[in-house]
This record gives C-alpha cells, sequence and structure tokens, in this order.
C-alpha cells in the first residue's frame, strides 16, 4: 500500500485557546497521583500501603491477569492516600513526593545486542510497559502475544493538541532506541505516521514510515491503522503514543524511569495558553495560573475537547495526556435557540448557522450541547467526518442491543471511543456515542476473555 495516504474527510474544529510555543513553567508536583482508570480493561492490585517510601520506578501497581506489569511511581516519596470509592473500588494512589527525586537504576542497555525477551523484560520491570496498548479494545498490550505490526503516530489532529515537534523534537535519539527495541517485539515492523516528509521524526530509521494528510481523526492512530493494515478478527496490533516511545527509549539509555513530559494547557477559557513541563498525574492546581481566579463555571478535561476526561479543578493529569483544555461551562438555556436566524458565536457542521462563511475563526467553545437526546438520524452526516470504512449508526445500535455478531460484523475491533468522537460532535441527534462504544468493548472484554 502506497506510503503517502491523503484522507478527505474529517474535521479540525475551530477551537481558541491554542497554546503558544513556549514553556512557560516548570511543575515540581508536591503530590502526583497513579489512576487504575486510566487503564482500560485491567483490574489492579496494590504493591504498597500508606506510608511507604518509593523511588522514582518503584513498583506501586500489577495487573492481577498479568503480575509482570506494574506500574511504577514517576517520583520518589512517600505514599501518602490510597483513594477508593464505592464497593472498595482502587482510584488512585497519591504519592507526595520529595526534594530529592531519586531513581531506581535499572541499567543502561545496548538495544542491538538485546533478544526480544531481554528487552520485554526491561520494559516490565522498569514501569513502561503500559505505554503500549493492544488492540482490538486499546488495553495493556499482552506480553505474551507477538502483535502483527507495531504503530505510532508522530503527530496529532485533535483540536488545540500538542505540538509534538515542539514538545518531542529533542527526543528524537530516544524515540530512535525505542524504535529499535520494539521492532524486535514484532515480525511486523514498526509503522510511524508522520504529517509531513519534512517531519523531525521522519529521519527515524528503521522504520515503515507514512505520510498521512487531512482534517482530524488523522493523527488518530487507529484511523491509520485501518488505512495500512485493518485489524480483522484474531488480529492483535500494538500502539505506542511518541512520548510514550519517548520515555520508553530514555529508560533504555539511561537506566532510569523519566517521565517528565511538556503539557499544552489550552482552550477558551486559558489565559496566556502556553506549555507547562509535568509529569503524568499531576494535580490540576498546578495549572490553576491559566484560569481566572475565583472562576468556578469552568471545565477542567485531561486531554482534548473531544475524547479528554473532566477531571475537575482537583483532579489530576492522566497518565497517556500531554493536554490541558479549560472551557466554559454550557450550562444555560436558550429559549427557542434552534430558531434564531443568526448565531455568530456559534460553530455547525452543517452549516445551520453563517459560521461557514468564515472558514478561518475560532470559536469560544463551550459544553452545552444546544439540544436534548432524540433517537438516532439516518443520514450521511457521520461519514463526512469518519474516514474509515465502517457503518457507526449500526455499530451503535449493535452496542446498544448488545449484539455481539453485529458488533464484530460493523467493526468493534477496528475502533475505540476516540475515533467516533467527531460523530458525536456532529450528531444530530445529541448521542453519546463514544460511551455507546466504550460499553460495547467492555461487553466484548467480558464476553470474548
Amino acid at each position: 500500500m502506497s506510503n503517502n495516504i491523503v484522507l478527505k474527510r474529517g474535521l479540525d474544529l475551530p477551537v481558541n485557546g491554542a497554546a503558544a510555543l513556549k514553556t512557560s513553567k516548570t511543575v515540581a508536583a508536591d503530590v502526583v497521583a497513579i489512576k487504575p482508570t486510566d487503564f482500560r480493561g485491567c483490574t489492579l492490585r496494590l504493591l504498597v500501603r500508606e506510608g511507604d517510601k518509593v523511588l522514582a520506578g518503584s513498583p506501586v501497581l500489577a495487573d492481577k491477569k498479568c503480575p509482570d506489569i506494574i506500574f511504577a511511581s514517576p517520583v520518589s516519596g512517600t505514599v501518602a492516600e490510597i483513594v477508593r470509592g464505592d464497593r472498595r473500588k482502587l482510584l488512585a494512589v497519591l504519592i507526595k513526593a520529595d526534594a530529592q527525586n531519586e531513581a531506581i537504576d535499572f541499567g543502561k542497555k545496548n538495544v542491538a545486542g538485546m533478544k526480544a525477551e531481554e528487552i520485554k523484560e526491561q520494559l516490565l520491570k522498569s514501569g513502561v510497559w503500559p505505554f503500549i496498548v493492544q488492540r482490538p479494545y486499546g488495553i495493556l498490550a499482552d506480553p505474551t502475544v507477538q502483535p502483527k505490526a507495531i504503530f505510532i503516530s508522530a503527530f496529532s489532529t485533535a483540536p488545540l493538541a500538542a505540538d509534538l515537534e515542539y514538545t518531542l523534537g529533542a527526543e528524537v535519539e530516544n524515540i530512535q532506541t525505542a524504535v529499535d527495541a520494539l521492532a524486535k517485539l514484532t515480525a511486523g515492523g514498526v509503522h510511524v505516521c508522520t504529517n509531513s516528509a519534512s517531519s523531525k521524526f521522519s529521519a527515524l530509521k528503521g522504520v515503515k514510515a507514512h505520510v498521512v494528510e487531512g482534517k482530524h481523526p488523522a493523527g488518530n492512530v487507529g484511523v491509520q491503522i485501518s488505512q495500512i493494515s485493518p485489524i480483522m478478527k484474531g488480529d492483535t496490533v500494538w500502539t505506542v503514543s511518541l512520548q510514550g516511545a519517548a520515555a520508553i527509549g530514555k529508560l533504555l539509555n539511561t537506566g532510569k524511569l523519566d517521565l517528565t513530559r511538556k503539557i499544552a494547557v489550552t482552550g477558551p477559557r486559558a489565559n496566556d495558553p502556553a506549555y507547562v513541563e509535568a509529569l503524568p498525574g499531576t494535580s490540576m492546581s498546578e495549572f490553576a495560573c491559566f484560569a481566572a481566579q475565583g472562576e468556578s463555571d469552568i471545565r477542567w478535561v485531561s486531554g482534548d475537547v473531544l475524547s479528554g476526561t473532566a477531571v475537575g479543578a482537583d483532579g489530576y493529569l492522566g497518565f497517556f495526556d500531554n493536554q490541558v483544555t479549560l472551557l466554559s461551562e454550557g450550562n444555560y438555556y436558550e429559549m427557542l435557540g434552534w430558531a434564531k436566524p443568526a448565531r455568530p458565536k456559534l460553530h455547525s457542521f452543517a452549516r445551520t448557522y453563517f459560521s461557514w462563511l468564515c472558514p478561518k475563526k475560532k470559536y469560544d467553545m463551550d459544553t452545552n450541547t444546544h439540544g436534548g437526546v432524540r433517537p438516532f438520524v439516518l443520514s450521511d452526516v457521520y461519514s463526512k467526518v469518519l474516514p474509515m470504512d465502517i457503518y457507526p449508526v449500526y455499530l451503535c445500535k449493535a452496542c446498544l442491543t448488545n449484539n455481539i455478531d453485529d458488533m464484530e460484523k460493523f467493526g468493534i475491533y477496528e475502533v475505540l471511543p476516540e475515533d467516533l468522537a467527531l460523530c458525536e460532535y456532529v450528531d444530530p441527534s445529541k448521542i453519546e456515542i463514544q460511551s455507546i462504544i466504550a460499553d460495547g468493548i467492555a461487553l466484548m472484554l467480558k464476553e470474548m476473555a
């Protein structure tokens, strides 16, 4: 298949609040959270108790099904609190950082002389294995399985997404090390997708390079897989984010766990949006300087506006996220809003308003859905924004009715909720499509285990 892929379907949301290409602060977090809820399809067990001392790289949690997969502390310090919810469900492990930030030394490695099993052992015991995600279902990769290929998306098209050329441009050497290591774990090679032949990541060696052009969701690795090597029943594909690859490479090159990353603080409610150097699990309070003081109607999102998680002002940055988005809560009602002939402050994909006359205009979008949930409307609106060969409406209906045969037929193996986020945005029925797909995946994991 061609290494150059042009996607004609998609939509780039015109949202205000892109981060300027500058790093405004470095956060030395006081408390860091490790959240089991960041990881799909696994049940974790505690390896520590409150008051225990840990180093960066110390195991804190382990997967019950595969005890070799551990989740390590990103900092040195003390286990301050174990947070539980209903029925004692484990929600988070809070670690109070110390000033020394000592790390376990796992030893520098020469990847060229390592075997696949040695690489797996190093990644597992150091806590970077959770960066490897397995498809279908988007769960933690099973180290006993050999995937048919490994995919890395070297760009993001999500609304206000972090510029990976800026955040990871200096990590090319570490990413190359990660690619060399990952290539030994599959017979199908490592596929790296960029959005330009001039990208810094186009220089990576030993990869199957692809240039993917188009609007969002062109940067989603699921969309890229569907164009290059579609997932069929029985197939296994692994994916690694670019920042995950950088962390893996840094671990192999230095022997120490370092999860520091540049976070894009964005959104219409962000003051002077820019980048912050921080760790996953950092409290949202560390980003409070970007929000207007005393404002209570701000939604704090870990991730982007389409597929991020609303964590609140007291929440924590997700393990996989490199973006924080600040939005206004859309908790207002518009009397006869549908009858207004002109709404210059609102964007419409369907040309209901006049936003299509100003294609370069940005909008202060909020969380208001401008309408209530109603039955599915059969139309071609989804196909205009989804560059995948599936039928979203039929897939959603199969998920709602728990019809596994139809879920398989209509593409449940190929998608994650984030891949259908744009369908949810343009949906005239205001249906929570991502939640439906997530429930469908949970059912598949339960029934097909």
